[in-house]
């Protein structure tokens, strides 16, 4: 939350079609102070206005309001305001960065949460033992005309394993001797794959026998592990959420 006392704000003046590579300005700049943990920030649209280009922008050409004015105003410390600013100077390149000083007298969040917090959900952690299961192949790999890798992870959920991560490499080389490696000129079509489960134990047999039943060259390693399941808990019926 936001302390009282001095701060700074900041009000960035665009145009709403102006765009970073992916995505609209305003769009990145909000991101971005999101990610910063920004108290809070606003986006607010013009009706009508011009600015350094001199090119006035009203709703009644529709070209014109596709570039009306935008301005995104925050409040903030001035220690967050001073770590902030470099990088918005860099992402305007075309727009107005002003600043002022504020004094914040209040800040406060309904029921006294913190303000952008939600409330936490009680969570119980589960341990018990397992396996990882790792599987080691080739993306070239086939198996009834699909990737190898593909047709494991579809028997591994019809088996109703609890996951399945699929793992692509590099660079690397196997019981054949072969390098594989991915690059800007050299293309493999044979990179490594490593398939990853966590299952109990008493499943792993069966997971074994399965798979190495569908390859025709790889590795199949298991080891110990100890699973860590963490489980939201809901509250009971008729009970009502903590607010």
């Amino acid at each position: 939350m936001l302390p009282k006392g001095n701060a700074k704000k900041v009000i960035i003046y665009l145009n709403q079609d102006t765009r970073t590579q992916v995505e609209p300005l305003w769009s990145a700049i909000l991101g971005f102070l999101r990610h910063k943990h920004v108290a809070g920030a606003t986006l607010i649209r013009a009706d009508a206005g011009f600015g350094g280009h001199r090119q006035f922008h009203d709703p009644g050409s529709e070209y014109l309001a596709a570039h009306s004015p935008v301005r995104i105003e925050f409040v903030e410390t001035p220690q967050l305001v001073d770590e902030l600013l470099p990088t918005l100077y860099d992402m305007v390149t075309d727009g107005l960065i002003t600043v002022q000083d504020v004094t914040v007298i209040k800040n406060s969040a309904k029921d006294g949460k913190p303000a952008g917090k939600d409330p936490e959900i009680p969570k119980k952690v589960g341990i018990t033992l397992g396996k990882l299961v790792r599987i080691y192949l080739g993306e070239s790999d086939r198996y009834n005309e699909e990737p190898l890798y593909e047709a494991i992870v579809k028997k591994l959920r019809m088996m109703d394993f609890a996951g399945a991560t699929v793992y692509r490499g590099i660079l690397g080389y196997g019981a054949k001797g072969h390098t594989h490696k991915a690059g800007r000129f050299h293309l493999s079509h044979d990179l490594p794959i490593v398939i990853s489960v966590v299952e109990k134990p008493e499943k792993v047999n069966e997971l074994v026998q399965v798979v190495a039943a569908m390859m025709q060259d790889g590795i199949i390693v298991t080891s110990e592990a100890e699973l860590h399941h963490i489980v939201h808990e809901l509250p009971a019926s008729g009970e009502q959420t903590p607010k």
